[in-house]
């Protein structure tokens, strides 16, 4: 089965410092998973071209693409067009695309801030996103979207069949009784099917179930086989419902 990796590059000192609640990466990650796309790395760096940078290169090479959130924009602290050219020793330049588009959106007259939003990486290219008037720029494998959420969202949606690839199988268990009861009918489960993505995720508080189970493979056949037979080791008495 495909397997697609991504990894994710959050920009910025207002995630770091609490000012601003990141939603960005909670979106990503459950959007790629419908996708059939394995986020393996989230990383928050600060406003520093050599943090971005740095971070930037190291997940290009190590995933078949990467997403970047923030420093996108016309303020001293939006850097990460810069950074991604040093990530991959391009210079940054004026796209003329980019710039037509700015030029429309300025309609007083194109300032000193509005041509630093024209600004790619040399070799970067243009791709339209859906309703949004700002394309987003591709480097390579590196997508570079803004911070702001609802736009971030809408670019990503846009972006969907880029990166589609085989969709994940899902099952799950809810249980009454606690991890410590459960867990070597876990580990024997995972022996006979070590492909298996199995996750524990206990709750507290509920009155309903204590632990839920999620069972996920891209083998249709393969998560069937494997929860037949971890239904068959869990005592019945603890199992509350499955989906």
């Amino acid at each position: 089965m495909a397997e697609r990796t991504c990894a994710m590059v959050v920009v910025g000192n207002e995630i770091l410092s609490g000012k601003v609640q990141d939603s960005n990466a909670y979106f990503a990650a459950r959007e790629l998973r419908k996708l059939g796309v394995a986020l393996q790395r989230i990383a928050v760096v600060p406003d520093e071209i050599p943090s971005i940078a740095d971070e930037v290169a190291h997940c290009a090479k190590t995933f078949d693409f990467v997403l970047t959130s923030g420093g996108v924009g016309p303020t001293h602290d939006d850097i990460t067009i810069e950074a991604v050219a040093v990530a991959f020793g391009r210079k940054v330049v004026i796209d003329p695309e980019l710039r037509r588009i700015v030029e429309q959106h300025f309609t007083g007259g194109l300032n000193a801030a509005g041509l630093k939003m024209a600004e790619v990486p040399e070799g970067a290219v243009l791709i339209a996103a859906g309703d949004v008037r700002f394309p987003t720029v591709q480097l390579e494998n590196v997508y570079i979207l803004p911070g702001i959420p609802q736009i971030f969202e809408t670019k990503l949606a846009a972006l969907a069949g880029r990166f589609a690839t085989d969709p994940y199988y899902i099952r799950a268990i809810y249980l009454n009784a606690g991890e410590g009861l459960i867990a070597e009918h876990l580990n024997s489960c995972l022996k006979q099917y070590p492909q298996l993505l199995l996750g524990s995720y206990p709750r507290i508080g509920n009155a309903e179930y204590r632990v839920k189970l999620t069972l996920e493979s891209k083998d249709r056949d393969y998560l069937k086989s494997a929860f037949d037979c971890l239904i068959g080791l869990l005592p019945g008495a603890v199992v509350v419902k499955t989906e």
